[in-house]
This record gives structure tokens, C-alpha cells and sequence, in this order.
């Protein structure tokens, strides 16, 4: 018995130093760690992000000034939720002159496939990229966070410096918008 009880004491501990030393999510003022995300099939939204075709890129190569990232699954409530938000938040920059082409939205659907991520965005009416983490390494990179999270990222000189990072949804799409220029400089 007293072995047994020395075996579990081991493995909790190795369990916890696991959870311990896992990635935390990218906090403001981090570097955006490195992660490679799949570029999308769609001719028009490799266009909107600026990429040419390939297999994988990085937040940093995306043309923009600020790139919003929404960790989402298509299979998350809250993620279902709060589409009609993103999609008014889509608009609302697309529809700016001042502020189109300076940021772009994606979506990283965590544990999802291309397939399931094809049935959100037509579901849900989706205009911006939705890129899959079907294997969940981008997940795991980024703490594995609960969906939704919303990472904001600021692009300067090749490289992508985090200054927005938080769990949840947002109710109020025009004060959502306003907090990503005051804190990203943009305003």
C-alpha cells in the first residue's frame, strides 16, 4: 500500500509540473509566439490577408497594420453567439476608409477542419478567413485558451506584438472596435 501511495504522489506531481509548465496565452506586450496557420483556399480571402498561395503562413505576414484573432470552434456556443457580432465588426471596418486594409480579422477554429469551418462560415455568413487547427497546435501555442478568445496583434517591421488579449465575446461591437484603435495606436 505505502508503494502504491508513493507512485500516486509521483504522478500528481509530474501531472501538475505538466500543467504548470504549459503555454500560458499571449499577453499584452508578448511577442506573437510563432504558429503556422493555414492558408485559406479561398482566392478572396488570401487576397484580404495579402498572402499569395501556399500551405501555411504566420500573423506577421498578413497585410495590415492590426490582425484580430478569434480562437473559436464551430461546435462552441458562445462562438455561434457572437458571429453576428464579428461579422457587424467586419462591416464596420470594411466599411471605414480610414480603417480598411489597416486590419483584418481571422478566425483559428480550434480542433476544427476545413470541412467544419466551411459549414460555420455558411451557416453563420462568415465574409472574413476562417483558418483550421484541426490537430489543436496553434491551440496549444496560444494556452489553450477557452473559445472565444480574442487575441489583437499590432504589425510593426515584420514582426507582431500582442496588445490585446482576453476570454469572451463582446456585447457592444462599436466599443469593441473603439478599445482595438485606442490600444493598438491607431487612434
Amino acid at each position: 500500500m505505502k508503494r502504491f501511495v508513493q507512485c500516486m504522489v509521483v504522478a500528481v506531481a509530474v501531472i501538475s509540473s505538466l500543467y504548470a509548465s504549459a503555454a500560458q496565452p499571449p499577453a499584452s506586450g508578448d511577442q506573437m509566439p510563432e504558429m503556422k496557420l493555414v492558408v485559406p483556399a479561398e482566392r478572396q480571402h488570401r487576397a484580404y490577408l495579402g498572402l499569395s498561395a501556399g500551405d501555411f503562413f504566420e500573423v506577421q505576414q498578413v497585410k495590415a497594420d492590426v490582425v484580430i484573432l478569434e480562437i473559436m470552434s464551430m461546435y462552441c456556443p458562445f462562438c455561434q453567439k457572437e458571429a453576428p457580432n464579428l461579422n457587424e465588426l467586419y462591416r464596420l471596418i470594411e466599411g471605414d476608409p480610414k480603417l480598411k486594409g489597416r486590419i483584418k480579422l481571422i478566425g483559428i477554429g480550434a480542433g476544427n477542419s476545413s470541412y467544419e469551418l466551411k459549414v460555420f462560415r455558411e451557416k453563420y455568413q462568415v465574409p472574413f478567413p476562417l483558418t483550421p487547427d484541426r490537430d489543436f497546435q496553434t491551440h496549444v501555442t496560444l494556452g489553450e485558451v477557452r473559445t472565444p478568445y480574442f487575441i489583437g496583434v499590432r504589425i510593426e517591421k515584420g514582426a507582431a506584438r500582442v496588445f490585446y488579449s482576453k476570454l469572451g465575446g463582446f456585447e457592444d461591437v462599436g466599443a469593441f472596435l473603439e478599445e482595438i484603435l485606442r490600444l493598438s495606436g491607431l487612434k
